[in-house]
């Protein structure tokens, strides 16, 4: 398990995993008034919640499954990435993909957080790649035919 230091600056409860098998944890709006996203419309949404990662870490920023499938609201970068050194508040870029208004209050649950490690790459620049039974077959290229 991996420590990660935490400042709050909400009054809601810090993340938290719901099980034992959860990956991500909800975090929530620290809002003053509330947000209403009308159709096709985007926001910042500020959580009061400021992350230290270690080096070698990210934390991820994903939608929440029941406000995409009961309201149409999901993370419009999603994952959006947290890196190592940023320092800032989290804020949570959300998109109303639903033909109806909706209205974002202060506490309620807007996305979940994965923390993850990641590896560096270096690339090896080179005249040719290796072959595989795929080769250069793209996007719906591996499903049944």
């Amino acid at each position: 398990m991996t420590t990660i230091k935490i400042i709050n600056k909400s009054n809601h409860p810090l993340p938290s995993y719901e099980t034992i098998a959860s990956a991500g944890m909800d975090i929530r709006a620290n809002a003053t008034t509330p947000i209403t996203l009308k159709p096709l419309e985007r926001a910042i949404v500020k959580t009061g919640l400021f992350i230290e990662l270690p080096v070698g870490y990210e934390a991820q920023v994903r939608p929440r499954s029941g406000l995409a499938a009961k309201n149409g609201i999901t993370v419009l970068n999603s994952p959006g990435t947290i890196d190592a050194d940023y320092r800032g508040e989290i804020g949570v870029i959300l998109v109303n993909l639903s033909n109806e208004d909706f209205t974002i209050e202060n506490g309620e649950r807007v996305a979940q957080l994965v923390i993850a490690k990641h590896e560096r790459a270096i690339f090896e620049e080179v005249a040719v790649l290796s072959s595989t039974d795929r080769g250069e077959g793209g996007f719906g290229s591996t499903g049944v035919k």
